[in-house]
Formats: structure tokens, C-alpha cells, sequence
């Protein structure tokens, strides 16, 4: 290694040292502070160079050494009065000496992103210890059924594809149920931060991570017969709608990200389109406050179930219209499928144009009609549940969100690509 790299990762070792010292410092540990973090992962640092002429004992030497030092100085500090007998600082001191070494023997680029992650969760540890108080008993099992989906199921179920057209593979479409329920999750938390004190355009944002269909039917019933819910339950239903074509564009870019320099740039521009509508709703009606309601848990297992036996039903109607009808009969697929579930649609056809077997300008088409079809589905809910003026506002909106999306499906060039 030349001698300005041994510099650089020399000068690497003493800033993360110092970076995670800092932090201890300012926190009183007594185990080790602003000097003796940046020693041990510099002393992590020198092993690895040191193991690269007499082997990886060195480094092993250095490691126990190092817990040598945390378990004499713990001992020397219990004979003390009101000492944190926490392990956090030992821990850390432990990391930081492997960090140094991996400096050298590593990835530069992970060592850092390490060291600062030790920094920020030493940094936390009130916030962390308040997020934690603050979970009831719905909230660890809904954590808790999300591992049981995603670290438990998903690793167990095979990697093969089964049934008729050979599409069916369980591995895949429990990995696609992950996906929605963690995006469902993501939702559910931010709502357990903000939603107490939501407001309508965190409101709607909310509900369009969460579920728009959800969202809909909830405010609907709520405006049904109280005028002053109307405009901010209208307001809400829309955005939460605004933010599902947000939705549909990081499912796209989470399962095909090649596709998406053609794939995407049609569908930003009807949520650019419904993202104005939303505004200029906003800024002229001045939607006043509306308390979202209490969210339901969206990692049970039985909803996981549901949403894998959807998405496997579109991925055979799919395969058995592309293989009866051509790619045209995917349109019609996608209008059944996008009365009730846009994600299966878009995920299935996502699939579809990852391996190659559906051109991508007919790919993001048959997602966008979907959409569109789940625009007007959820037009008729308001019309069931919402009562009259409700829905009349719901039918503009949506109406002109509807007309845009179908220009951009007519007048939208073939094969173009932005973002490239």
C-alpha cells in the first residue's frame, strides 16, 4: 500500500475514533471517552496492517486485548457508587477496534457508514429509549408479524416456479407480499408518530402509504351528512390517491429498476397532474383540520395471505391473457385487477418487464390504465358511502385526473426515455 493510502486510512481510523469519542465524551462514560476511542480503533487499524505480514492472529490478538482492557476497567469501576452498569460503551469499543481493522482489510466506504451508524445510535439513545416506551402491545406484534413474514416465512419457501404457465414461484410472490406489507408498515409507524397531530395534507399522505382504498372508504363515511368533513375528507381521499401513483412508481423501481428511465416518467406525469390538483384544492378551499382514524395493523399474517393469493391470481390471469390475447389482453386485466388492487397489477407486469417478456411501453400502459381504473372504483365508493356533495367533488377531481391519465395513454410518445 502506498504511503499517502496508509495515510488516508490512518487519518480514516483517528476522525471515526474521535467522531464516536465525541459522542461519549459528551455523555460522561466512564469506560472510555474522546481519547480512548480513537486509540482503539486506530490500535484495530495497526493490527490489520500488522496481520498482513504475520497473519490474522495479530488482529485476533488485538481483538482480545482490547476486551481485555473493557473487562478491567468495568471491574475497576463497579467498586464505585451510582455506575451505569450498562454494556453500550463496551460495545462500542468492541466495534470501533474491529472498524479499524476493517479499514484495512475491508470496504473504506462500509467502515465509515459503520462508525457513523455507532455515532448516531450512541447519539439516540433518549429518542430510541422514548419510541420504544412508546409502542403498546398492537405495535410490537405488528413488528413481530412483520419478522415472522419476512425472516421467518420468505427464507423457508422454494425458489422454483410451479403450476399453470410455469409463473407461480412462492419465493417470489411472498417476496412481492414483503414489499407491500413493509411499505404499509412504513405508513402505519409514521402515522403512529404524526397522527395524533396530522393535519390534512399529512393526512392524506399518510393514508396513501397506509391504504388509499382504506382512506377512502374511512373518510367517505365520515363526511356522509357533515359538511364541515367535506372539503378535508375530499382533500385527503385525493391526496392519499396522489400519493398511491407515488407508490406504484417505487414498487416499479424496487422490482425492475432497469425499466424505469422509460417506465416511470409517463406515470410522474399524471401524479405531477394530481399532485397540482391537490394544491390548488388546498390553497383555495383551505381544507381545516381533520384527526385521521385509527389505523389498523397492516402486517397480519391473514392480510399477507390475502395479497399473496391476489397478486398469484393476477400473475396466472396475466399469463393466461398475454398467452390467449396477446399483450392487449393484459389491458383487460389490468382494468379487473385495478378496481380492487393496484399493487398486483403493477407488480406482476413489473415482472413481466424485468425478464423481458412485455415491451416496456405496453408495460407501463397496462399500469397506468389500472390505476386509472382504481381511481374510478374509489370514485364509486365516495358515491356509495359519501353521499351527494362529497362525490360531486370527488367526480371533478378525479374526472380531471382520469382525463389527464388517458391523454398522456393516447398522446404519449413510444419507447421515450427520461432520466437516462
Amino acid at each position: 500500500m502506498p504511503d499517502l493510502e496508509l495515510f488516508q486510512t490512518l487519518a480514516i481510523s483517528l476522525g471515526l475514533g474521535l467522531l464516536v469519542g465525541l459522542q461519549r465524551q459528551h455523555e460522561k462514560a466512564r469506560i472510555a471517552g474522546i481519547r480512548t476511542f480513537p486509540l482503539i480503533t486506530v490500535f484495530g487499524t495497526v493490527c490489520a496492517w500488522l496481520a498482513q505480514d504475520y497473519g490474522g492472529w495479530m488482529i485476533a490478538t488485538g481483538a482480545v486485548g482490547t476486551a481485555a482492557i473493557v473487562v478491567v476497567a468495568n471491574l475497576l469501576q463497579r467498586n464505585q457508587e451510582h455506575v451505569d452498569i450498562g454494556q453500550t460503551t463496551e460495545a462500542a469499543l468492541l466495534l470501533m477496534f474491529a472498524v479499524g481493522a476493517y479499514l484495512v482489510a475491508g470496504n473504506t466506504a462500509v467502515a465509515v457508514a459503520i462508525g457513523g451508524l455507532v455515532a448516531v445510535l450512541l447519539h439516540l439513545k433518549e429518542t430510541l429509549h422514548q419510541a420504544i416506551a412508546r409502542l403498546g402491545e398492537k405495535d410490537l406484534r405488528a413488528i413481530m408479524q412483520f419478522v415472522v413474514i419476512s425472516l421467518v416465512i420468505l427464507p423457508i419457501l422454494p425458489d422454483k416456479t410451479y403450476g399453470p404457465y410455469n409463473v407461480l414461484n412462492p419465493y417470489n410472490i411472498w417476496l412481492m407480499v414483503v414489499l407491500i406489507v413493509g411499505i404499509g408498515l412504513a405508513g402505519y409507524f409514521a402515522y403512529k408518530v404524526f397522527g395524533g397531530k396530522a393535519g390534512t395534507l399529512l393526512g392524506g399522505i399518510l393514508g396513501g402509504l397506509i391504504s388509499s382504498t382504506a382512506t377512502t372508504v374511512s373518510f367517505s363515511r365520515r363526511a356522509k351528512g357533515a359538511d364541515a368533513s367535506i372539503t378535508p375528507a375530499a382533500f385527503i381521499i385525493l391526496m392519499a390517491s396522489t400519493i398511491a401513483f407515488l407508490r406504484i412508481m417505487v414498487e416499479i423501481f424496487v422490482v425492475a429498476p432497469a425499466t424505469t428511465p422509460q417506465v416511470i416518467p409517463p406515470l410522474a406525469a399524471v401524479f405531477l397532474l394530481m399532485l397540482v390538483i391537490a394544491t390548488a384544492l388546498y390553497f383555495i378551499k383551505k381544507p381545516t383540520h381533520e384527526k385521521m382514524p385509527e389505523q389498523g395493523n397492516p402486517a397480519q399474517l391473514k392480510s399477507a395471505l390475502a395479497f399473496g393469493a391476489v397478486y398469484a391470481l393476477v400473475l396466472l390471469a396475466t399469463a393466461f391473457a398475454e398467452d390467449t390475447f396477446g399483450s392487449n389482453g393484459l389491458f383487460i386485466v389490468a382494468i379487473i385487477s385495478g378496481l380492487t388492487d393496484v399493487d398486483a397489477i403493477t407488480l406482476s407486469t413489473s415482472q413481466l418487464m424485468h425478464a423481458g417478456n412485455l415491451p416496456l411501453d405496453s408495460g407501463w400502459r397496462i399500469i397506468l390504465v389500472a390505476a386509472l381504473a382504481n381511481l374510478a372504483f374509489k370514485a364509486g365508493i365516495v358515491a356509495i358511502l359519501g353521499g351527494r356533495q362529497i362525490f360531486f367533488y370527488i367526480a371533478t377531481l378525479f374526472g380531471v385526473a382520469i382525463a389527464g391519465g388517458l391523454l398522456v395513454l393516447w398522446l404519449w410518445p413510444e419507447n421515450l426515455q427520461l432520466f437516462v
